[in-house]
């Protein structure tokens, strides 16, 4: 288990310093930058990815930029995984988004991080923590907006049967992110 932290760790680090992904070329100088992160960037990641711009563009915000990214390449240029469409095109949205890692770049490009669950979010604070200088965005879960303990993480439905993980998680990203909104706008 060691053997395999390190060798993550290494790769992490021989990525921040040799690895371009499209967020460290394109991301645009707006208000908000909003980036979802997960394990592989192709379930809970671009779900919350594809709602959050829809709700965007719903209430009008302007000036919003929302991406997503995984932990781990096992996904990268890949779109997501079939489910997740089918279900946000029930739900009347869709998604364009290509999976990709995450970078360094990305904790000096965006406002918020957020996480699905408790070993993302631990992941993601040991590689801030390993940056410098020390990144200003914002690392938190996505479902602690819920103010519900039990809903703070959003479970990884990709090896569950059928749509039933699919839907929960959907549920919650989808209350998270307005929670969020609300939030953000109350400030």
């Amino acid at each position: 288990m060691l053997i395999l932290n390190v060798n993550r760790f290494i790769y992490y680090i021989y990525s921040m310093n040799h690895q371009r992904c499209s967020s460290e070329l394109a991301v645009p100088v707006v208000k908000m930058k909003v980036l979802f992160v997960c394990i592989g960037n192709t379930c809970r990641s671009p779900m919350a990815e594809a709602i959050l711009k829809h709700l965007v563009v719903k209430r009008n915000l302007q000036d919003w930029y929302v991406d997503s990214a995984g932990l781990r390449s096992w996904n990268v240029g890949l779109k997501p995984q079939a489910r997740g469409q089918q279900l946000l095109k029930q739900h009347g949205l869709k998604t364009n988004h290509l999976g990709r890692m995450i970078s360094a770049q990305d904790f000096y490009n965006f406002d918020y991080i957020f996480a699905m669950d408790n070993s993302n979010l631990l992941e993601l604070e040991h590689m801030a923590a390993c940056l410098v200088p020390s990144p200003t965005c914002k690392i938190q879960l996505l479902g602690s907006y819920i103010g519900r303990k039990e809903d703070e993480v959003i479970e990884d439905p990709y090896f569950s049967q059928g749509m039933g993980g699919f839907n929960a998680a959907y549920l919650q990203i989808l209350e998270s992110c307005e929670r969020f909104l609300q939030h953000y706008n109350s400030d």
